[in-house]
């Protein structure tokens, strides 16, 4: 409404500025009468320069005027009264001998024709310079604000949220602007908040699945053990006598059979799991990673805890001290490396601790705690160890192993985001070398 009352005043005074530039330039002056008395002296001064011996074209080109003769006078006489022409009797001696015209009036009319003409040019070069002002101002504070709002708008509906809107002090459209702006600000904190919730639950999925294979690998070698257990129990009852041997091998063979079940569904979760793993590890590029002070200690119950991937020879204590840990990633680690170990290698894992000193990642040296576990298998070809612990990357030994080339990958992402580190070698047996840091 303000800007609407701003538009017509300006308006209006446009206007009564043009209203006041025509009336200056049209003054309404009447036209001047014929002084008579003038033009008679006039002739008689003609009459004494026609006497004194002057031509007639001298007089005229003095005098202003037309002498036509007697013998011409009527036609001319007619024209000249057409164009409103003063006609005198041309009567030196006394006899009329011709015609004196003057046609001053239509030179008058003529030269205020052209001098209306010069004043209309001035007053449209008038108008034209404030149509142009008041185009520029309309363009300023009226399309382009619009425009600007249009391309945003167009922005936001390509998803390009971070596009500001610019709000100007004397914008029409300001309350519209700022809010319009305000708009795109909640909706661009809404797109990133919806994307951190996705992320964040993508991540819980792939973490989950990926850590479920714990528990029931745990499952499926208990299983395996009970089976090994039952079988030799099986074996050693059949020199025994024919009542023991069949109460006895019937227990059996029940546990037997429902060991084996356990096994089926604990192999049927790790595919589905798998599934679930493998359906979010192409949209998942983050997880988070909460490192901490914590002892260092701590690290052993962990690979104490794993005695069912086989047999861990711990050669050495861990140097007591703090380090930068997230207990839950730290743990994952090692149960890749272990589980992996087991895998391919299936021999005695031997794990061993010490302090060095390397460089960190600003290239100042710096102390970890060095966590080495070695198998006793093959090792890994030289020409693919550095890329064991790249994303998706299988060995040419894992061709026959189910997986996705994550877990290698996720150990030095994991260890990386403690703000240690890791490496894989060969030493008489495939290594993983882990760097946690000191406090």
């Amino acid at each position: 409404m303000k800007y609407r009352n701003r538009i017509v005043i300006a308006y209006v005074f446009i206007m009564l500025a043009a209203l006041a530039v025509l009336w200056l330039l049209t003054p309404g002056n009447r036209a001047e009468k014929r002084d008579m008395v003038a033009y008679n002296d006039t002739i008689h001064e003609i009459y004494a320069d026609y006497k004194a011996g002057r031509t007639l074209p001298q007089i005229e080109e003095t005098y202003g005027c037309r002498i036509v003769p007697a013998a011409e006078s009527d036609a001319a006489v007619i024209k000249a009264y057409s164009e409103y022409a003063l006609v005198m009797d041309f009567a030196p001696e006394g006899e009329v001998v011709g015609r004196v015209i003057w046609d001053d009036v239509g030179e008058g009319f003529e030269k205020s024709h052209q001098d209306m003409r010069r004043k209309m040019l001035v007053f449209w070069g008038v108008i034209f310079a404030v149509g142009l002002v008041f185009l520029f101002v309309i363009n300023r504070f009226l399309l382009r604000p619009m425009q600007e709002m249009r391309n945003v708008a167009g922005e936001i509906a390509k998803g390009n949220l971070d596009v500001p809107l610019p709000i100007r002090k004397h914008n029409p459209f300001g309350n519209l602007v700022e809010g319009f702006d305000l708009m795109r600000e909640e909706l661009r904190v809404s797109k990133e908040r919806e994307a951190e919730a996705e992320k964040a639950k993508k991540e819980l999925v792939a973490e989950l699945a990926h850590d479920i294979k714990t528990p029931v690998a745990t499952i499926r070698a208990t299983c395996e053990v009970v089976e090994v257990k039952q079988k030799r129990r099986i074996a050693q009852l059949e020199a025994g006598s024919d009542a023991e041997r069949s109460a006895v091998l019937a227990d059996a063979e029940d546990v037997l059979e429902k060991t084996r079940t356990i096994a089926h569904k604990a192999e049927m979760i790790e595919s589905l799991m798998g599934s679930v793993f493998e359906a979010t590890l192409e949209e998942l590029d983050r997880i988070e990673v909460n490192p901490k002070e914590e002892g260092s200690t701590v690290i052993e119950e962990y690979f104490r805890n794993l005695k069912n991937y086989g047999n861990i020879i711990i050669q050495n204590a861990i140097p007591s001290c703090l380090v930068y840990m997230d207990r839950l990633r730290m743990e994952q680690v090692i149960d890749n490396i272990v589980g992996n170990s087991r895998k391919y290698a299936g021999t005695d894992i031997h794990v061993s601790f010490e302090e060095v000193t390397r460089k960190d990642r600003d290239g100042a040296g710096a102390s970890y705690v060095s966590i080495r576990i070695k198998d006793d298998g093959p090792g890994a070809p030289e020409e693919e160890l550095p890329l064991l612990m790249s994303k998706y990357y299988r060995g040419s030994t894992a061709k026959d192993k189910a997986g996705f080339g994550m877990g290698l990958y996720l150990v030095r992402s994991y260890m990386e985001k403690q703000g240690g580190g890791a490496e894989v070698y060969n030493d008489n047996g495939f290594v993983v070398q882990l760097y946690l840091r000191k406090v």
